[in-house]
């Protein structure tokens, strides 16, 4: 649209002290950054270090909002605003609105094609899909120290299951028949996901307890936003295919395409989402696989993910099952910095013959090698695993602006 453009978003950022350019303090990287846009869905970029980028677009516009006191009506207004299609509500301020018909629109480079194939892996991996993101990736964000420390300070801290409800509305919105179709609720789910991610920014730096711990100024860069992506595609593709799923080559890519298409919509520049399988797999190699840690922040939201099962009284899913499925799926460093226990039953029992189940239930081994008890067990295990998330999807779900941090005097919910 012509009020609002990525060029006159930078002016407005520019005011700002440079949210989205290089002059905001970032921290240093380990190493220098060298994945080349010439591997991203743009072909092509500045090739500036996503650390010191944030959302020139968003960030003035939620900053302004808050500092006038007007989020709560907002918030108010957009409960309303619920399917990708539908005409924002009449009331909302000029800028916000401006940039809200901006955000919702979809890349010149969407395939449709492939985000109706997408679809149709969903549809065929869909119990696969439901346990890796509540489990791996759900778990992984627990051990991106950056990500941990941003939840627990933020108000999401305080309530952790209304928070992980909203995570997996966004999981379960991109895997829908109608994900971005007008009559779809991913395009929402992504634009008020975006404006949260603005209120962070804005908030987070606030907070002394998050500013004694944190090392950089501003909270949620584009690399944030890459290494949180990278834990939920990248790495689901990657158990996938080291569990051996058949999965053909065009559904491989539509699964990609339908995450690429929501990396955009979450406001990351083009040049940054990698536009193939081996480009997302070099990506992350650079900006998430070096800096998974356990922090103390990451070990109390990892214990209570762990209690979920126990909560929903599902009795197969108890905090010791699903400690030892996240050693078997992030391994053991991992698993320790966090201090879940080994399971003499379950970790041996995951380690050798979660395979060979897969091989089975995919058709590619004609005699079961597992005891039928065993089999079921882990049947069992993943459709209760793939209701975690599910469950947490208490309708209606409302992603709102928040206007605070969190209080720590308060006990968590």
């Amino acid at each position: 649209m012509d009020s609002f453009s990525r060029r006159n978003a930078f002016k407005v950022g520019g005011a700002l002290g440079a949210l989205g350019t290089l002059a905001a303090v970032a921290p240093a990287r380990a190493e220098p950054w060298t994945w080349s846009p010439q591997g991203s869905v743009a072909g092509d970029g500045t090739g500036a270090d996503p650390l010191a980028v944030w959302d020139a677009e968003a960030d003035p516009v939620v900053a302004g909002l808050i500092d006038r006191g007007e989020v709560p009506r907002v918030n108010e207004l957009l409960r309303t605003w619920t399917r990708n299609g539908q005409a924002l509500p009449a009331g909302l301020p000029a800028e916000l609105r401006d940039f809200m018909e901006y955000a919702r629109q979809l890349p010149h480079w969407t395939d449709r094609g492939k985000l109706a194939t997408a679809v149709e892996f969903n549809k065929k991996r869909g119990l696969y899909l439901g346990v890796l993101y509540g489990l791996a990736s759900g778990m992984m964000s627990t051990v991106i120290p950056k990500e941990a420390r941003a939840v627990y300070y933020s108000k999401g801290g305080h309530d952790l299951k209304d928070r992980i409800s909203k995570t997996a509305k966004l999981g379960y919105d991109i895997g829908t028949y109608n994900a971005y179709a007008p009559d779809g609720e991913m395009v929402v789910t992504c634009v008020k996901t975006r404006l949260v991610h603005a209120a962070v920014r804005h908030l987070l730096p606030q907070s002394p307890h998050w500013a004694y711990v944190a090392d950089e100024d501003i909270p949620i860069s584009q690399n944030d936003i890459m290494v949180t992506w990278h834990s939920l595609p990248t790495t689901v593709m990657k158990h996938l295919t080291a569990w051996r799923v058949p999965i053909p080559a065009h559904e491989s890519d539509a699964f990609l395409h339908s995450w690429q298409v929501c990396a955009h919509m979450l406001g990351v520049r083009d040049e940054y989402i990698p536009a193939t399988w081996p480009e997302a797999n070099s990506q992350a190699a650079q900006v998430l696989d070096p800096i998974l840690a356990a922090t103390p922040e990451g070990a109390k939201l990892a214990d209570r993910l762990l209690r979920l099962g126990t909560q929903l009284d599902l009795a197969i899913l108890t905090k010791p099952v699903l400690g030892s499925f996240t050693r078997f799926l992030l391994g053991d460093p991992i698993a320790d910095g966090l201090a879940i226990p080994r399971e003499p039953v379950w970790d041996p029992l995951l380690r050798f013959s979660w395979g060979p189940f897969i091989a089975v239930r995919e058709g590619l081994l004609p005699v079961v090698p597992l005891a039928p008890e065993a089999y079921w067990l882990f049947d069992e295990f993943l459709r209760q695993a793939a209701l975690i998330y599910l469950a947490e999807l208490r309708l209606p779900i409302s992603i709102e602006i928040p206007t605070m941090n969190r209080d720590l005097n308060l006990p968590p919910r």
